[in-house]
């Protein structure tokens, strides 16, 4: 039996297009800047902007080689663009990536709906899907009651009878969500999780998108900050030169923030480091294979899961955008343990899942695979940050200003759009508007506000967010 995504949702590496605006290899950086953005991603695309919007001269400082961060779109590995990090958007009536990429060009399609469930080597029957549809709303419902109590991990509000769907629960509302198994994720997080029902993708790519809206920002690419410095003096200093600037807005992963790759002068403020720790990024990866002649018996972009009593399971996502592409997600504590292993053991894992589902057939029919390690990229490390039990107050306290002149955005600095290339582009709005107050460039003083939560019935369980992959 197909599910609607409706009824799912309510219960639970070659670089992108290289940019117009960037520094040419050799050259120079510049000497000054008013605000610096560290970080090419969607929130320094989005801050870079805003910040050129108000006339005020910006530079990007990119470590990689390429724009978009998490958000990565491969158009030389298969016959079709595949992102390798986030694909999906959200909240198409407020969210200015949309409308901005269709300004572009760009073509914004609506996800598919089908999803399917898969026990053993045939699919659920009618009754059987309708029982785990009640199991994810039954948990949901705990987890939302739970937070409001204390903020414990997800996993201490489980029903204690979930039986054979219990490995499916934890990885659709938990490893799937948001990189982590529920033993490690916030119940309060996860319950102030906005809305994600409403799901698009770009034609051409995520990535590409990123890349395009970033057409004409200046960027310096493979510029690695190496130190902050944000006193009396705010300077960024790289491998090839330093910027002297009013202010300094910081994109990168709370993973990163924390590694200590870039050093802060004075040193960041125990309590902001605490609260990146807090929402270190989860492991969510995708392992492509290109399977000729639909021998899995698929339509276009169908979504598959299984029933699973363990958290060693996986999602797939078929036939994208009716090619022979399929991507196999692993994610959370077994993705993490996966990809530790090497892209080798990542396809040879995929391949036994697929012929456990659906047979030899599938497994000999694949032409060429690749897999991505999001947790071994230094400029990364991880998928989508997720907050510990206890730890959900950090994302507001990563939104304050540091020493009147540092600035941090990402998704990790959303309350309510964490984990989504939605919710970074907002916080880089947010930190370049402020930014701005900070040198005198806007005359209103009022602070910028996160978006209101939408409004739901305080007995009614949260709806999770349709299957999306990492971004920020």
């Amino acid at each position: 039996m197909t599910m609607t995504r409706r009824g799912f949702l309510s219960a639970s590496a070659a670089l992108a297009t290289p940019m117009v605006g960037a520094r040419a290899f050799g050259a120079p950086l510049p000497r000054e800047a008013d605000i610096v953005v560290i970080g090419a991603g969607a929130a320094g695309i989005a801050a870079a902007r805003r910040i050129m919007a108000a006339n005020r001269k910006v530079i990007v400082v990119e470590a990689a080689g390429g724009v978009g961060g998490r958000c990565l779109t491969d158009v030389s590995t298969f016959a079709v663009p595949f992102d390798r990090g986030a694909r999906w958007m959200h909240n198409p009536d407020s969210n200015p990536m949309i409308r901005l990429a269709r300004a572009a060009g760009l073509e914004i399609v609506t996800a598919p709906s089908g999803q399917k469930i898969r026990i053993g080597r045939r699919y659920a029957r009618a009754g059987e899907t309708e029982e785990f549809l009640a199991t994810l709303v039954r948990t949901s419902r705990a987890i939302d009651d739970a937070s409001r109590k204390f903020d414990v991990s997800c996993a201490a509000a489980l029903p204690k009878d979930l039986g054979d769907w219990a490995g499916t629960v934890d990885f659709a509302l938990g490893a799937n969500f948001a990189g982590k198994d529920l033993k490690d994720i916030s119940a309060v997080d996860k319950v102030r999780a906005q809305d994600r029902s409403s799901v698009f993708a770009c034609r051409q790519g995520l990535g590409a998108l990123i890349a395009k809206l970033g057409e004409q920002v200046p960027i310096s690419l493979s510029t690695p900050a190496s130190r902050i410095v944000w006193g009396r003096d705010v300077a960024v200093e790289t491998p090839i030169g330093k910027i002297s600037a009013r202010a300094v807005i910081v994109t990168v992963s709370s993973s990163v923030l924390t590694a200590g790759n870039i050093k802060f002068a004075p040193d960041l403020p125990k309590r902001t480091f605490d609260a990146a720790a807090k929402l270190s990024l989860g492991s969510y990866d995708h392992i492509a294979l290109e399977i000729p002649g639909n021998p899995l018996g698929l339509s276009g972009d169908d979504v598959v899961i299984e029933q699973s009593n363990s958290t060693r399971t996986a999602l797939l996502s078929a036939n994208i955008g009716g090619s022979s592409l399929c991507s196999i997600d692993v994610a959370g504590s077994f993705g993490r343990d996966l990809s530790g292993q090497g892209e080798r053991a990542m396809i040879g894992f995929a391949v036994e899942w697929l012929t456990k589902l659906f047979g030899s057939d599938a497994a000999a029919a694949v032409k060429k695979s690749s897999a991505t390690r999001w947790n071994a990229e230094p400029y990364v490390l991880g998928a989508m940050s997720a907050a510990s039990p206890g730890g959900q107050p950090s994302r507001k306290i990563l939104t304050e200003t540091l020493g009147g002149a540092l600035f941090l955005a990402g998704e990790a600095t959303h309350e309510t759009l964490w984990g989504t290339v939605d919710g970074a582009w907002e916080s880089g709005e947010r930190a370049a508007e402020a930014a701005l107050r900070r040198i005198g460039a806007l005359k209103d003083t009022a602070p910028v506000e996160a978006p209101a939560r939408t409004p739901r019935h305080r007995g009614a369980p949260r709806r999770t967010a349709r299957p999306y992959s990492p971004i920020d």
